[in-house]
């Protein structure tokens, strides 16, 4: 694997970023993951304005997109993917053990690597934690990830591969990593970005090309969802087949088979909606 770190592509044997970056010691740092289809980054300038949006809400530089843009071409071309996870990482770099940041600049870091397709169906849980929706970091894209590590775990010892939150007044926001639809008397719903959820990519095409309703609602809305399915760079869009021990179909509903159908065929069209 090739990795570009700081204006070099290196091997990943030799690229080393310091331990006292602000990135490891504190999680100062955003980062976005793309998915790579035969050497294309799909949606990369939604992505890129979304960079500086979590970094400028981090109190970082803007970076330097055109470098970033070269950073992903390069690691695209030196590390061939049919369908890959494409991830550009950019922290605070070197900084005292603390959370004041140093002088010494910016790290910026893109690197990809092969990643499975994801199957149309899968499981969810419901974990006991919550977003905070009016946190510091509500809606941006950091390194401070911990507490998804923490859900994600949960929802993998119950065999599921997602695990979807509420925030601190009970209305569904999110997944760690995902966004979340639910179809409730035939109508699409997601939660809007004031719940706390992150503003994701695939989130906001399928709000403007299926024509999805952003609805306050509340958690138990899962409860009573006719259909529920998940969003993501890597996942587009996936059918959820069972909630906790409730099952609620065996394949993608009608509502979700046609979200699924239209962002196929319109991503497809346009590697840069």
């Amino acid at each position: 694997m090739r990795i570009w770190l700081d204006g070099v592509l290196k091997d990943v044997g030799s690229a080393h970023v310091s331990v006292l970056d602000h990135g490891l010691t504190v999680g100062d740092g955003v980062f976005e993951t793309l998915k790579a289809e035969r050497g294309k980054a799909f949606a990369l300038t939604r992505h890129l304005e979304r960079l500086t949006r979590s970094a400028r809400g981090l109190g970082l530089p803007d970076p330097d997109l055109d470098e970033v843009r070269r950073a992903c071409s390069a690691v695209l071309e030196a590390n061939p993917v049919e369908h890959g996870r494409l991830r550009i990482t950019y922290t605070g770099g070197v900084s005292p053990l603390g959370s004041d940041r140093g002088d010494a600049g910016t790290t910026l870091i893109a690197a990809v690597a092969p990643s499975a397709r994801r199957p149309d169906t899968t499981a969810v849980v419901t974990v006991p934690w919550v977003r905070n929706e009016r946190s510091a970091v509500a809606g941006l894209k950091t390194t401070s990830y911990a507490e998804n590590v923490v859900a994600l775990a949960a929802a993998h010892r119950a065999g599921a591969s997602e695990a979807l939150l509420a925030n601190t007044v009970g209305r569904l926001c999110e997944g760690t990593g995902s966004n979340v639809f639910v179809v409730l008397d035939g109508e699409l719903h997601t939660p809007p970005l004031g719940s706390g959820c992150l503003a994701g990519i695939t989130r906001a095409l399928i709000v403007d090309w299926a024509g999805a309703k952003e609805t306050d609602l509340p958690f138990e809305a899962l409860e009573h969802a006719e259909e529920v399915f998940v969003t993501s760079s890597l996942r587009d869009a996936q059918a959820v087949v069972r909630i906790d021990d409730r099952e609620l179909a065996t394949g993608p509903g009608p509502v979700t088979a046609e979200v699924m159908r239209i962002f196929e065929v319109k991503a497809a069209s346009d590697i840069d909606p």
